[in-house]
């Protein structure tokens, strides 16, 4: 029968990878059967508690007491296991020659004055607290530590944003600054592609890609998982676009993620338009829009975002000495969009490209991130409508053979002063309409009578063979002022570039210091320390500990007082 023995050390804080080594240790050891070394939260408790470690005298320990289990197969390999504890737990990459630890953050600082980042790694209860320290002391901050609150985390880069200072994270796992890796990066060869990630592992697959195809990388900027959710807006991911556009090592920007929240998806890609470089895009999980939107390249993977970036890098690299660094304003909107669209198909297929670059967006058809428009009879903001729907056709023809309905709601848009763009597919063929163009040519010309302010562009899809004569058709939508695309993905994109959102709110630029080589002050993981001096970088590990011995009424009590 086997024993469990267990050892409380009250205020014995240790990381996790200290936590993990000393289980690992311990369970190797002669007739011990099992181990468990964690400090002592409920969470932790619990862990102990499925896989058979919780015993009686654990009750009543608390989050920062050092807690060590071990089942062997008697009392004496129990007892004699726990008694080497001590000696089993080593700091990972300590010497004997090591320098002196500060204990705050607040001494590190004032031992390494040029330190600029502040790599945070504590566990997610204290980590906004430390992340708020070190952003008031003028830190960058790579925040791997999980379980931060949401509003902590907005809290966190609303400040980072006004004061030109990166967060990354929380829950940032993977960066590249400088050519020194923060977190859990690959060493790849330094080249011209910049890298934006709210998805760690994403933007290790791409850089690795990268460098197996010849390429390097600038710089990977981790944004943290929650990044481009609508709470949160994309702070980081727009702080990284804009550093990357401004960074003359790069040449083309990839922007990994998953699928981000429908309005924060047009502020990021609205920046990412903005940067003057080519930026491949990658939404996780995610139909690609389209295959190209200006300068924006869209990946349906994460290799095929690599392959694309080495591309438009190599690209890049030749046009670059004639065009500067070619960065573009972020124009705003020229007014509403109404689209009038008689085929079902071509409408969807507008909504899936238009919906990446354009929001709120309404419609009569049903579309992931694109809100349902109540009353088919009344535009409201951009709106694409499906004249061919049901609600339109009871009782009269389908609009690809009878116009009057598209007529009467072309002049109503027009008239219409916010209404800035009109859209109309043009569908020829067998069935449809005899000539169209004889109809809405004049409607069109009148639509833009007395509108400077009003753009009427025509998507035709037909051959050089149907019996309405392609080619007059498209005189004819031409002479009337209207912009006639015969290529349905041009025309998409010419609209997208003409639906430019009107910049978010500014955050002030993040110096380009900031994608130095760093030298950095680490607060937890002592590994992360060991992995920057390995790489050459100068940084400094602080002894942390919990603040008020993990007492979280006290610490409370601390933090007001500080506010005051």
């Amino acid at each position: 029968m086997s024993v469990l023995e267990s050892e409380v050390r009250p205020g014995a804080y240790a990381d996790s990878i200290v936590l993990m080594q000393l289980q690992g240790a311990l369970a190797k050891l002669p007739g011990v059967l099992d181990a468990g070394v964690v400090m002592g939260t409920p969470a932790n408790l619990d862990l102990l508690a499925a896989n058979g470690l919780l015993a009686d005298e654990l009750a009543g320990v608390r989050p920062d007491d050092l807690v060590l289990v071990v089942r062997a197969e008697s009392a004496a390999a129990a007892a004699a296991a726990l008694a080497e504890a001590d000696g089993l737990m080593e700091r990972p990459g300590a010497t004997a020659g090591d320098e002196f630890r500060p204990h705050s953050l607040a001494s590190a600082a004032k031992l390494m004055p040029e330190a600029g980042w502040v790599l945070v790694s504590v566990p997610g209860r204290y980590a906004a607290v430390v992340a708020r320290e070190a952003l008031a002391l003028g830190r960058h901050v790579f925040l791997y530590s999980d379980n931060v609150s949401l509003e902590d985390e907005r809290a966190l880069k609303q400040t980072a944003g006004a004061e030109g200072l990166l967060v990354l994270g929380p829950d940032c796992g993977t960066a590249a600054v400088g050519g020194v890796g923060l977190g859990f990066a690959n060493r790849t060869r330094r080249g011209g592609i910049g890298l934006v990630g709210a998805s760690g592992t994403g933007l290790q697959a791409v850089a690795a890609r990268i460098h197996a195809a010849g390429g390097g990388v600038s710089h990977a900027i981790g944004t943290g998982g929650r990044d481009l959710a609508a709470e949160i807006g994309g702070v980081t991911a727009r702080q990284g676009l804009d550093l990357l556009a401004r960074d003359p090592e790069t040449a083309a920007i990839v922007l990994v993620s998953k699928p981000p929240a429908p309005a924060v998806a047009t502020r990021v890609l609205a920046a990412a338009r903005a940067a003057g470089k080519p930026v491949v895009v990658c939404f996780l999980g995610q139909p690609p829009p389209a295959r190209r939107l200006g300068s924006l390249w869209f990946a349906a993977g994460l290799t095929e975002a690599a392959d694309l970036a080495l591309e438009r890098a190599q690209e890049r690299a030749l046009e670059a000495s004639a065009e500067g660094d070619g960065r573009v304003a972020a124009a705003g909107g020229r007014g509403a969009l109404r689209g009038l669209f008689a085929g079902g198909t071509l409408a969807y297929e507008a909504l899936r490209t238009l919906s990446a670059v354009v929001s709120p967006l309404a419609s009569n058809v049903s579309f992931p991130g694109v809100e349902p428009l109540p009353d088919p009879s009344r535009s409201r903001g951009h709106t694409v409508l499906d004249l061919g729907a049901d609600a339109f056709t009871v009782g009269r023809p389908h609009p690809m053979i009878d116009q009057d309905l598209r007529l009467r709601r072309l002049r109503r848009e027009a008239a219409d002063p916010e209404t800035g763009l009109i859209v109309l597919d043009v569908v020829l063929g067998e069935g449809a309409h005899a000539d169209p163009a004889a109809e809405l040519g004049p409607a069109i010309s009148e639509a833009l009578a007395g509108r400077d302010d009003l753009e009427i562009a025509a998507l035709v899809v037909g051959t050089d063979e149907d019996p309405q004569d392609l080619a007059a058709q498209r005189e004819r939508l031409e002479a009337a002022g209207a912009r006639v695309f015969g290529d349905l993905a041009a025309g998409l994109a010419w609209i997208a570039e003409r639906l430019r959102p009107e910049a978010p709110e500014p955050l002030l630029p993040v110096p380009l210091e900031a994608l130095a080589p760093p030298a950095a002050i680490n607060v937890g993981l002592e590994s992360f320390y060991a992995s920057l001096v390995g790489q050459g970088a100068r940084a400094i590990h602080v002894d942390w500990r919990p603040p008020a011995g993990g007492d979280e009424r006290l610490q409370a009590i601390l933090e007001r007082m500080k506010d005051r």
